[in-house]
């Protein structure tokens, strides 16, 4: 299967589901390759199924920033025990999705702590009770609600919330020496979101997330992301959030606007466009027009 079919088609469901972390179902979709993409001081990026990944190694540990799916997290695993001797000090979730979630569990007994957001732990904590996969789950130890910061060796680790997005629960984690941020699932590059309401999601203010996000990391940073349509452009700058919050603010506006002139839900959803989106391309604007159909129309 090509990989930019395979994330284009499952990437967003494997979302959806929240914790796709069986095995039987990622072999089905697996991309047998995967990629390990040095970035700059000593961070990098994997990619094979499921979230973008983010790592960092230097003279301290490692860092592991969102862990894919069970049998991909070790794939991973090795290429940084390639590459050092030093202990997994922190896996950090940007939010708890399954393709971000899955593969903490293959970190069991390797890192030595996991963080993220409270609100991630209490959605991966729902999800995997209402999955009945409780047994299958590694949660995070540490948890943060505005502001978190971790110093590895010559480099620091800090989160940031700034509201809610794609779910009630995601963060940016800066490497700050490096100055990388993975977005995690608050940038789908030039493709459309999955938007998960029953996690708290607000297509309302998840441009201002955004915009928080612009104002306080500077124009040189670098810029991760948990999705892209085309697999490989993960990785951007201040211009591809800002892309994504007009994304965003123009979604709000069409069903608003649809809405306050009297069109059906039906009518809404039958859209093959957003008015002004020209970049975002490929299958799943029906999933973005019914998040905002569904809050707006609340």
């Amino acid at each position: 299967m090509q990989r930019r079919q395979f994330l284009r088609n499952t990437a967003i469901a494997a979302g959806a589901l929240s914790l796709l972390g069986n095995r039987s179902f990622a072999s089905m979709l697996a991309d047998p390759t995967y990629q390990v993409i040095p970035l700059r001081n000593n961070v990098g990026i994997f990619i094979e199924q499921g979230g973008t990944i983010a790592w960092m190694v230097n003279k301290e540990g490692i860092v592991v920033v969102d862990a894919q799916f069970p049998n991909t997290a070790p794939h991973l695993i090795a290429e940084l025990q390639k590459k050092s001797d030093k202990p997994f000090q922190w896996l950090i979730n940007t939010h708890h999705h399954g393709d971000h979630t899955a593969g903490n569990i293959a970190f069991k007994g390797i890192a030595k702590n996991v963080a993220a957001h409270a609100n991630s732990l209490v959605n991966q904590k729902a999800s995997a009770v209402k999955q009945k996969k409780a047994d299958q789950q590694l949660y995070p130890d540490t948890t943060f609600t505005d502001k978190w910061k971790v110093k590895v060796g010559d480099e620091i680790v800090s989160g940031h919330y700034f509201g809610a997005g794609h779910t009630n629960g995601d963060a940016f984690i800066h490497f700050q020496h490096a100055n990388i941020v993975h977005t995690g699932d608050l940038v789908f590059n030039k493709m459309h979101p999955y938007i998960d309401r029953s996690a708290g999601a607000s297509c309302r203010h998840w441009p201002l997330a955004l915009e928080a996000a612009t104002k306080h990391f500077d124009k040189n940073t670098q810029y991760v992301f948990g999705h892209a349509f085309e697999p490989l452009k993960v990785t951007g700058t201040v211009e591809d959030l800002k892309l994504m919050q007009d994304y965003l603010v123009k979604l709000v506006a069409f069903v608003e606007s649809s809405i306050k002139a009297g069109k059906t839900k039906e009518e809404i959803l039958a859209a093959k466009a957003i008015p002004g989106v020209t970049l975002w391309q490929g299958d799943g604007i029906q999933r973005s027009l019914t998040a905002a159909y569904e809050e707006l129309s609340a």
